[in-house]
């Protein structure tokens, strides 16, 4: 059997309309408008990627720098990162289900680390939702008890937890 070819890339202008595709299809429930996508990608491209498997839209991450125990908002614009940024923020990782099993989401959180880690960001956080505790996990994140943010969590939904990965 073939393996498929996936393939990280800088998310482009031209790619936001399949980005947006792609959310509706992985994240029913987490709706975020077009404005969203295209503001992330604005204000840091550089942790804004597109996988494409065969040459074709299957995934992509919006991650940027933000502050440790500050979740923005589900569907809302940042307006600007923060200049005292302490943690590097994955604000959304989606595959379809033609990338899963590719390895490529591992990859792209190994990317990201490596990137955080030479920026010195000494750890990097996220908001586990859709099941996905176990996945970030295995990427070396752990559970944070963070009560002071149970309304955001509880946003995202109920099953929804706060993670963090260590930077060393």
């Amino acid at each position: 059997m073939i393996r498929p070819v996936a393939l990280w890339r800088p998310m482009t202008l031209a790619d936001l309309p399949a980005v947006e595709r792609m959310a509706g299809l992985v994240h029913p429930g987490f709706f975020e408008a077009p404005e969203i996508f295209a503001e992330r990608r604005a204000l840091y491209p550089k942790g804004t990627l597109l996988l494409e498997v065969d040459d074709k839209p299957a995934g992509y991450v919006l991650s940027h720098p933000w502050r440790a125990r500050q979740l923005p908002a589900l569907n809302s614009l940042l307006t600007a990162l923060p200049e005292d940024a302490d943690t590097y923020y994955i604000h959304d990782l989606a595959l379809l289900e033609r990338a899963r099993g590719t390895g490529a989401a591992g990859a792209v959180v190994q990317r990201l680390a490596d990137w955080a880690r030479s920026e010195a960001f000494p750890t990097m956080s996220l908001v586990a939702v859709n099941g996905s505790i176990g996945f970030w996990q295995r990427q070396g994140f752990a559970r944070v008890e963070a009560p002071e943010l149970a309304g955001k969590l509880a946003s995202y939904e109920e099953a929804a937890c706060f993670m963090v990965r260590p930077l060393p």
